[in-house]
């Protein structure tokens, strides 16, 4: 009973907002990024709370439909609170381009201003403006302990290079640098020939810092970080942090990733990012999905531990399983991918992180895909939209599903993680050896108490094993989720689990005999 008692005033402890004496919200999440507890919702304000009325999914103003802004984003705060969300990753919030767009309202990437919030995000309907509107949005986030991380795009919109072509890099043919298939958007220009940063680029990018520290957020997530070299971060990191140390550095980059996303455009691997001062980075965890053998998994959590001893525990990583570049994991595998998701984040040493949607099974599979529009804000009259992923491209709906099992099981997930964290930011994690490549299983201990998880990866058909591992009959063991509950023998567990389910269990050690 102390022991759990002892749990509940943990949980309570670390959902309190993190508050001055004087009243004034104190930027944490460095410390809380480093102890793997943030629990990150991605979200893009432009849907965050839309208003679809006739159920299309496309917002339509002359129908009375509202578009998601920052003032009834407001309104969404308590639920993502309630959910065990921590912290908020805004897709990003600054004015998109129009020419050569990709979606009729654009996409959130296609940056055309470092230093303004995007007006598709203000409420016309008072005397604000969209920063001020802004602020408040995230002010009434701190006061429900909710930290915010915001987008820094790595490109110009197509409208800036016609604007400024100085800023951009271009190729042999002296025409601007594409990266990728984005037809909307140029490479920055961030080195000059001789080797220097350029300034007028650097600019932009303190012009961003300045904004979202006066609008008080939390920290940064940098698009395609690798883009950028080694002295740009490194200089931006050590601008901002003068200001405000505690703020993150969060950089897209992952130890998979080895090239550049234009031909001849630099490439700064994650490791550098990191000695740059990201307090970190992606992983590979999003080709789980794809992984046949709990090895794959083990080798990506030993390459964070490393990382973790290099730095003294001061980097770490989202588990990015899911992010909004990935396909919603109800299209890949059903619910149960959705639910290994869930556990595999609450009880590895990871931050969590999940996109909007992705707590009630949204499939992201929208009516109007890539349809002709009736009406566009853009250069683009086409409904453009990634399928299977969150739309960044059209004024659409609300992201959210119905599948209440998996938002169950959210809470949950979340709840355990808050309460189990001295357990994993402390503990030893190991992998226990099984008879069955589909069985993963893993055991974390700390100071005699032990989580263990059991994992079915095959989808489609149950799995048994026996699995080596350090209890007994005599072991105290506390069921968390225990869709098929092992039987326990003298060093080892026998199990028959259905496809795709998980096992959590507590192991109180010290009654081990």
């Amino acid at each position: 009973m102390k022991k759990k008692i002892s749990l509940l005033l943990l949980s309570l402890l670390l959902n309190m907002p993190a508050f001055a004496g004087d009243g004034y919200w104190v930027n944490d999440l460095r410390t809380l990024f480093a102890q793997n507890k943030a629990v990150i919702m991605c979200v893009n304000i432009r849907t965050f709370n839309a208003n679809d009325k006739n159920k299309n999914d496309i917002i339509e103003p002359g129908l009375g439909e509202t578009s998601g802004n920052f003032v009834n984003a407001i309104q969404r705060l308590d639920a993502m609170k309630k959910l065990g969300v921590n912290t908020l990753h805004l897709l990003p919030v600054t004015p998109v381009g129009k020419v050569k767009a990709m979606g009729t309202a654009g996409s959130l990437y296609a940056i055309s201003s470092f230093n303004e919030i995007n007006p598709q995000l203000d409420d016309p309907t008072n005397k604000l403006s969209a920063k001020q509107e802004a602020a408040n949005f995230i002010k009434e986030c701190h006061k429900r302990g909710i930290r915010v991380i915001i987008d820094l795009p790595s490109c110009g919109s197509y409208d800036m290079y016609l604007a400024n072509p100085n800023l951009f890099e271009t190729d042999s043919a002296r025409q601007p640098l594409v990266p990728s298939d984005w037809t909307d958007v140029r490479m920055f220009k961030t080195l000059n020939p001789d080797g220097t940063l350029n300034e007028d680029v650097y600019n932009l990018y303190k012009q961003f810092v300045d904004m979202v520290l006066e609008l008080d957020a939390d920290g940064i997530r940098a698009d395609v970080a690798t883009s950028k070299p080694y002295e740009f971060w490194e200089k931006l990191i050590k601008y901002t942090r003068d200001r405000s140390p505690q703020f993150l550095f969060l950089a897209e980059a992952s130890e998979s990733w080895n090239e550049p996303v234009a031909k001849n455009a630099p490439f700064t691997p994650y490791d550098r990012l990191l000695q740059a001062g990201f307090d970190g980075f992606y992983g590979s965890f999003f080709n789980f999905k794809d992984w046949k053998t709990s090895a794959e998994l083990e080798n990506q959590l030993k390459l964070i531990t490393s990382i973790q001893q290099q730095y003294n525990h001061e980097k770490s990583v989202i588990g990015s399983f899911s992010t909004h570049d990935e396909i919603s994991p109800v299209v890949l595998g059903g619910p149960q991918l959705s639910k290994l998701i869930i556990w595999l984040q609450a009880t590895l040493p990871v931050n969590s992180y999940f996109v909007d949607g992705f707590q009630s099974g949204d499939t992201y599979l929208y009516k109007y895909a890539n349809q002709k529009a009736s009406k566009t804000y853009t250069d683009d009259d086409y409904y453009y939209v990634h399928k299977g992923k969150i739309d960044i491209f059209n004024f659409s709906r609300k992201p959210g599903g119905k599948d209440s099992v998996i938002q169950d099981e959210f809470i949950m997930g979340n709840s355990i993680k808050s309460m189990s964290s001295e357990i994993i930011e402390k503990g030893a994690l190991t992998f226990l050896n099984t008879n069955n490549p589909d069985v993963f299983a893993y055991m974390t201990t700390f100071d005699k108490s032990s989580i263990i998880v059991i994992l079915n990866k095959n989808l489609q058909r149950s799995s048994s094993a026996e699995i080596k591992c350090n209890v007994n009959k005599n072991t105290l063991i506390t069921p968390v989720r225990t869709p098929a509950a092992p039987a326990v023998g003298n060093g080892k567990m026998t199990v028959n689990i259905p496809p795709g389910e998980i096992i959590v269990m507590l192991a109180d050690l010290s009654n081990k005999k």
